[in-house]
């Protein structure tokens, strides 16, 4: 449930309109409420799940960086249709090769604001995201609040999007 976070069952036959389709992730409203369906559920509405992000053979360590930032701009707050990285949500980002070969990616990432009960879904979202990526056996995903966000974190194409350029 949006904004609580809230996990909830949606009844089957439940009338709702999509209110957002960004990133994979949908936002629905059924009886006064918003609700964000992930992309894995999204059959549940009768849209096509999410397809697995791949990499070319021989992918290098730039490629995996290059499509950790490209699924990191696939995560939508379902309020704002924004990416957290458009927001400036993501403060780090390190990728970190493992003895087996595979990789793990250390994020560091903010909320728009500290008491948002999205926090743990969007944390979800990313970490799932990010773990669907071959190569990537683990995706650390640590919530920080030091620097506080504001809004002139955002880049110019969010700022615009949102009417605050």
């Amino acid at each position: 449930m949006v904004p609580s976070g809230d996990a909830v069952s949606l009844p089957a036959g439940s009338v709702g309109y999509i209110t957002q389709a960004l990133g994979g992730s949908f936002t629905v409203y059924v009886e006064g409420n918003l609700f964000r369906i992930a992309g894995i559920d999204a059959d549940a509405i009768g849209k096509d799940p999410v397809a697995a992000p791949k990499l070319p053979d021989g992918a290098t360590d730039a490629d995996v960086e290059s499509l950790i930032w490209e699924q990191l701009r696939t995560c939508f707050d379902p309020e704002i249709p924004v990416n957290i990285v458009e927001l400036g949500l993501v403060y780090e980002c390190n990728v970190l090769r493992l003895e087996s070969g595979d990789r793990r990616v250390d994020i560091k990432m903010t909320l728009t604001a500290p008491g948002c009960g999205m926090g743990e879904t969007l944390i979800s979202d990313v970490r799932s995201k990010l773990e669907m990526i071959p190569t990537i056996a683990d995706a650390d995903v640590e919530l920080v609040f030091d620097p506080p966000w504001n809004q002139s974190m955002m880049s110019e194409a969010a700022k615009l999007e949102t009417g605050m350029l």
